[in-house]
């Protein structure tokens, strides 16, 4: 499957110099929208992970289908105060500003392997906080998988430099 082709890009957003990759016209179609997720699947199949942990907001809706189709669990990784329960929470900084996640103290245990998923990496610092995040609960993340990456910014190899296998469906050179 041809993803770069079901993906958007958006000029200057959300700020001036920056192009916006936007998957919602992948999630639109339905054949692109499953071969993304039997492709984020396919490697992790067969019990090498517990539960998914999804990045607000994209990763919701990827690692909950991603999730589903490995009857596991998953794991919201929020923006700071949107969480009802007690949380665990890393900051990060974006390719365009300073940002906060949050879990649930209780959200995965000890040992438990967890499949992070996200839309996009770029620089790293969401997933890496991520990563970071899983790890302080006792989690041991196995992967983490992307639709698209921007090799140039560096971030995926960022993620491997943790020890985290990744993998993305398609790269965009440049930024």
């Amino acid at each position: 499957m041809d993803f770069a082709s079901t993906i958007r890009s958006i000029p200057d957003h959300p700020k001036p110099g920056i192009l916006f990759r936007d998957i919602t016209t992948l999630l639109q179609n339905p054949i692109a929208f499953r071969a993304a997720v039997d492709q984020l699947v396919s490697r992790f199949a067969g019990g090498r992970v517990d539960c998914v942990a999804g990045i607000e907001a994209r990763g919701f809706i990827l690692g909950g289908a991603v999730a589903h189709q490995l009857s596991i669990g998953f794991v919201p990784l929020r923006k700071k105060g949107k969480l009802p329960h007690r949380t665990l929470a890393e900051s990060y900084e974006l390719e365009y500003g300073v940002d906060s996640m949050e879990m649930h103290v209780d959200a995965v245990s000890s040992g438990q392997r967890v499949l992070l998923v996200d839309d996009l990496i770029a620089t790293g610092g969401t997933a890496e906080a991520g990563v970071r995040l899983l790890r302080r609960a006792g989690a041991e993340v196995t992967g983490a998988a992307f639709v698209i990456d921007l090799p140039d910014l560096g971030g995926a190899d960022r993620i491997r430099k943790m020890g985290v296998p990744v993998q993305c469906l398609v790269a965009f050179p440049g930024h």
